[in-house]
């Protein structure tokens, strides 16, 4: 690798782990209030479509369901309860997204979230009245409305609450430990994120009171260019939506359009409602025929939930091998019924990627634009709060009746939608032998723990947590666990550890790994799933490394037939060879383990794996012998490449970049061969600290992926230039 290439890496590697860690985990923080849509949605429906005259009179039900009522009135409220949830998504996803990306204390960056949303709202409708033309503005239709007891403000709904959710997460993530002086100690620590978020909330406001009729232009314009696009913008919607699934991204892709001008905008009962998922509640709550163009972003799900998938896990149940047609049956039964009932696919769509992406990409994903194309032509209209599955279809498209719906079209494409699905399956595993789950004999995994006896020793369940915890590599290599509405969403230390194969021996439908960032798809059931990998790991009786059961030489005990030699000379043990590359101390200081550093660049380490030290000494050493490849303009940062091919970051501060190089002064250039015994910098520390950042200095290894691992001695007190630990290298 060339100087230049490896000063682009190092340059480049946060940025893009850092890119899709940051989109999952936004993603993952919208899980909360869309988890809410099914039971809103579900008084809604039931609401609305049982006090809606249409429905009464086409089922003869005026007997019993009359204004004034008793049980008219209960549906009533149903309806009132579940559009309340949908009128305000937008601070709804404020608070998720605040508290969901929040690392300590979530429920004060809830609550900032809901100070900053009202201030936002008092600032934005006060900056309308003053600096707008609140007259020529109302001339852009749905841009003018009434919200939050606001009159004659601007919704800037969901996408308003997500700016909010992310400001005050990293507000509160930054100030949470403020201290400030004596006087005003009270309003220290957590009491000053309120009084921050509410600060933000006022600038946003403002910005907005200038800037959102400009993003409602722009998402009028690219919802008009998308509706211009005719079948193909609604084909091409749809392929995006479903080949984002097995990112976890399309929750990021998908929600603009349900939620906001991109999806459209209507007047229904003379009041502006933007969002296809919006304009349709409202125009199945006011008894009216469904907008098909709005309609078009979810309607298409119900061919291919109902009645695609369950034909498909027919055919590639029937194409299993015999010998595992037993154990097949169950999964693409419950694959089908999943499917059907509740509309979550992804326990059958991930083995369907992974056993052969051409199949999942080229065919499945095809088909399912094709199913958008047809539900936009037939004038098809049947709303969902979550998924496709048949309870959705029933309650939005079966009881508020054909007239308003149009369900029975889309019915019957559905019929032929399981006729194609499973003859294409069919067709395509015999012709071109496309890979299927089941096709092929799976190899025991269990052979590995036969002679564990602490895992023979555990129940049926906690075998099984046992081997997902193998699989992600150890407790030891885990940094956090958390779950969607069907994955196990895991952040890990080194994802070259992760054993796709175990884990689906342990009834996963699928994994991805990302950098850091590992997905397991285990359907419905992951809550419990999560509950018992947290639990075993409690109680102490996971497996800790993946040597836990496949012993083999680690870093902090070499094995004694092996002993460690010369710095960077190359190892062998029985697993093959590796070099150990020594690490030193980059100033006098308190070792930190990576997680201990108040930035979540560093602590998830995003940029890659590594260690941290407080320096109570102002001079700077190199940590590892080799060749400065990058020395940042700001003198924060120095890039160092090993001769055993390590990239190694040297960070000076916690956002340091903003002094400029004030407080620093380097001691090398880009080019210069270096050792531990070299000062590549000083940093002056309290002038560092007067400027309100913090001094700890990252060793960050940016090819993490290189690694199997990092082994620090336990002492933390260290000097300058003194030995801490090695590197394993592979």
């Amino acid at each position: 690798m060339s100087k230049a290439k490896s000063k682009q890496e190092i340059r480049d590697k946060a940025g893009e782990n850092k890119a899709f860690a940051t989109l999952q985990k936004l993603g993952q923080t919208f899980m909360l209030p869309i988890s809410l849509l099914p039971i809103a949605g579900l008084l809604l429906g039931i609401g609305s479509s049982f006090t809606n005259p249409s429905v009464i009179e086409m089922y003869n039900l005026g007997n019993v369901l009359y204004d004034g009522g008793i049980l008219f009135g209960i549906l009533s409220v149903f309806a009132a309860a579940g559009n309340i949830v949908f009128t305000h998504l937008g601070l709804l996803f404020g608070i998720s997204v605040a508290s969901g990306l929040a690392r300590r204390e979530k429920g004060v960056a809830a609550l900032s979230a809901i100070i900053g949303y009202f201030v936002m709202y008092a600032a934005l409708t006060a900056g309308l009245h003053q600096f707008r033309d609140v007259e020529a503005l109302s001339q852009t239709q749905g841009l003018i409305t009434s919200y939050l007891g606001f009159d004659e403000t601007m919704n800037v709904g969901v996408l308003g609450g997500i700016v909010i959710g992310i400001v005050v997460a990293n507000l509160h993530n930054k100030y949470n430990t403020i201290e400030l002086p004596e006087a005003l100690s009270f309003f220290a620590g957590t009491h000053f994120i309120p009084i921050i978020s509410s600060l933000a909330g006022l600038l946003i406001g403002l910005i907005m009171t200038f800037v959102w009729p400009l993003i409602s232009a722009a998402f009028s314009s690219m919802g008009e260019l998308i509706a211009g696009m005719g079948i193909f913008g609604i084909f091409l919607y749809v392929y995006i939506y479903r080949a984002l699934i097995p990112f976890g991204l399309h929750h990021v892709f998908y929600l603009p359009f349900w939620q906001t001008a991109i999806g459209g905008t209507a007047v229904v009962n003379g009041q502006t409602v933007v969002g296809a998922q919006n304009i349709v509640f409202a125009q199945l709550a006011a008894g009216v025929p469904i907008d098909a163009h709005a309609a078009a972003h979810f309607s298409y799900m119900f061919p291919v939930m109902l009645f695609g998938i369950p034909a498909a896990c027919k055919a590639m149940y029937e194409a299993s091998d015999e010998s595992r047609k037993k154990d097949m049956k169950g999964f693409y039964t419950s694959s089908a019924l999943t499917s059907f009932v509740t509309g979550i696919t992804e326990p059958i769509e991930f083995p369907m990627l992974f056993a052969s992406p051409a199949l999942y990409y080229g065919v499945h994903c095809v088909l399912f634009g094709i199913s958008g194309v047809l539900a936009y032509l037939l004038n098809a209209g049947v709303a969902l709060t979550f998924s496709g599955g048949v309870i959705d279809f029933i309650l939005y498209g079966v009881l508020p009746g054909n007239q308003i719906t149009n369900w029975i079209p889309l019915f019957l494409v559905g019929l032929a939608f399981a006729v194609i699905y499973y003859f294409i399956f069919k067709f395509g595993i015999k012709k071109f032998d496309w890979n299927v789950p089941g096709r092929e004999p799976l190899e025991a995994a269990d052979d590995t723990f036969a002679d564990n006896k602490e895992y023979n020793e555990l129940s049926d369940k906690e075998k099984r947590a046992y081997k997902i915890v193998q699989g992600l590599g150890g407790s030891d290599n885990l940094d956090d666990v958390s779950n969607c509405a069907t994955r196990l969403r895991v952040k890990v230390k080194d994802g070259s550890l992760v054993d796709k194969d175990l884990l689906q021996s342990t009834g996963s439908s699928g994994t991805v790994v990302q950098g850091n960032s590992v997905q397991v798809v285990y359907g419905t059931t992951v809550p419990n799933v999560k509950a018992s990998v947290e639990d075993l790991i409690e109680r102490g009786l996971a497996p800790k490394s993946v040597a836990a059961i496949d012993p083999q030489t680690t870093i902090d005990e070499p094995a004694t037939d092996n002993p460690q030699k010369e710095d960077g000379e190359i190892t062998t043990d029985e697993e093959g060879i590796v070099e150990k590359v020594s690490i030193f101390a980059p100033a006098d200081g308190h070792i930190l383990e990576l997680e201990e550093v108040n930035d979540p660049v560093f602590s998830e380490k995003l940029m890659g794996d590594g260690y941290a030290l407080r320096p109570s000494g102002q001079e700077i050493y190199s940590p590892v012998d080799g060749e400065v490849v990058m020395v940042a303009g700001t003198k924060h940062a120095v890039g160092i490449k090993t001769k055993e091919g390590l990239e190694v970051l040297v960070h000076m501060g916690i956002d340091t970049v903003a002094l400029d190089g004030k407080g620093f002064e380097l001691f090398v250039k880009e080019g210069d061969n270096i050792t531990k015994d070299d000062k590549i910098a000083t940093m002056d520390l309290d002038l560092i600290k007067s400027e309100g950042k913090e001094t700890d200095i990252m060793v960050i290894i940016t090819n993490s992926e290189t690694i199997t691992g990092i082994a620090l001695k336990e002492e933390k007190e260290v000097k300058a230039r003194e030995g801490i630990g090695t590197i394993n290298k592979k």
